[in-house]
């Protein structure tokens, strides 16, 4: 390892993640492997919600009940993401994304061939263990990678195969699902898996784990206010989003009074606003990296509250579902964050955006349909996302507070 690869935050006091030289032939190649993952799990991850009913009927539940298998797999990450990232620190890291992706595959074939309802829940539970752990160990491994100045971008790179699976792997994969049966859709994430797993092996640098790396210093990221903070602001900040788009589809028909036809049009627009704010708030992140996160954090309150009177109508609905997709610019954003305060614990830390992230998925999905339950009508989520957002605020403002009153102690006691 050589220097640091850019220097901290001016308000922060911890080490950034190392720098590993290469060219940029070598981080095409690399980030590509990584991005690769990410499609398989991104199309893992969401292609099911648009089989559901097929799936019911295969397994004889309802299909809220077969939505169990949803929140079973979700699980799995939040449990995965700190379990996996602690007992595996010690693992090199490629060692560590090859078996992640394994255990990604087995989990789909598997989930393919799962009789019923249990084997099923059980089977995505057990699939989706490796993909905050995946996640975060590519983004440790992309930023290490990146040249001075490039680490949010290299790591939007990676994340952008999870958003192009909402453009491309979901709607391949749901085609197959309803022509040959929804456990295709399963075999042919799995057969990406296996392709990224060769992937990974030949073009992603053999890089070892941090010296001195264990499961208990890797704990030490949970003794960090500003780990805390910073996963704070995804799992809440970043619910909004989930509080809109869980409910999107029956607010587009009932409220825009859209077409039922438009349906799959308007959802990609959501993607292509995904694709968008990933490449845009990368490069906001390289450029000043509190500023951006405060900034985006600002942008998802704008786009929550102009979802309300937009949804009303079908093109102005559509043109604020893409803005709405464009809320994970702070994704990598945040990701970065939590490597330059996790000090010597990056694996864990890095993993933990994941679980934060899923967290932001089963808040805002819950808080939103309280407030349609409350009888406050299918645009109220819009609502329920500007609090979210106000209080992502909050916590962004405590995060800068508190490194400020570390800085001036600090400097105080060096003077």
């Amino acid at each position: 390892m050589t220097a640091p690869l850019s220097p901290p935050s001016p308000a922060s006091s911890e080490p950034p993640i190392a720098h590993t030289p290469t060219d940029d032939r070598t981080l095409v190649r690399a980030v590509l492997a990584l991005g690769v993952g990410g499609f398989s799990i991104g199309t893992g991850e969401f292609v099911i919600m648009g089989l559901l009913p097929e799936v019911a009927r295969d397994i004889n539940v309802t299909i809220p009940q077969a939505g169990h298998v949803i929140s079973a797999y979700a699980l799995g990450v939040v449990v995965g993401a700190p379990v996996l990232a602690v007992l595996c620190a010690h693992w090199g890291r490629r060692t560590l994304l090859m078996a992640l992706m394994v255990v990604y595959a087995l989990g789909n074939f598997a989930s393919a061939l799962a009789p019923g309802y249990l084997s099923l829940s059980a089977m995505r539970l057990f699939t989706g263990l490796p993909h905050g752990t995946y996640f975060g160990v590519a983004a440790l491994v992309a930023a290490a990678l990146a040249p001075p100045g490039r680490r949010a971008r290299a790591v939007g790179w990676v994340m952008l195969g999870l958003t192009t699976a909402t453009l491309v792997g979901v709607p391949i994969a749901a085609a197959l699902g309803e022509y040959f049966g929804w456990r295709a859709a399963f075999v042919f994430v799995g057969l990406i898996a296996l392709a990224a797993v060769a992937m990974v092996r030949l073009w992603v640098p053999d890089m070892p784990a941090s010296h001195g790396a264990s499961p208990l210093r890797e704990l030490g990221a949970l003794a960090r206010k500003q780990v805390w903070f910073t996963l704070g602001i995804g799992a809440i900040g970043f619910g909004g989003m989930f509080a809109v788009f869980s409910y999107i589809k029956p607010t587009l028909l009932e409220v825009a009074g859209m077409p039922p036809a438009l349906m799959p049009f308007v959802l990609s627009l959501f993607g292509l606003g995904m694709v968008a704010g990933n490449i845009v708030g990368s490069r906001m992140a390289d450029k000043a990296l509190m500023p951006a996160i405060g900034k985006v954090l600002l942008w998802s309150i704008a786009v929550m509250a102009l979802f309300v009177p937009a949804a009303h109508h079908p093109v102005s609905a559509a043109v604020a579902t893409f803005l709405l997709g464009t809320v994970v610019a702070i994704g990598p954003a945040l990701q970065i964050r939590l490597m330059d305060v996790a000090g010597d614990a990056q694996t864990l830390a890095a993993a933990l955006n994941h679980s934060a992230f899923n967290a932001a998925n089963a808040l805002g999905a819950w808080l939103g349909g309280v407030s349609i339950a409350a009888g406050l009508g299918w645009t109220s989520t819009g609502w329920v996302g500007v609090v979210l957002g106000l209080c992502g605020v909050g916590i962004f403002a405590l995060a800068l507070s508190s490194e400020r009153k570390t800085q001036r102690a600090t400097e105080g006691l060096s003077a």
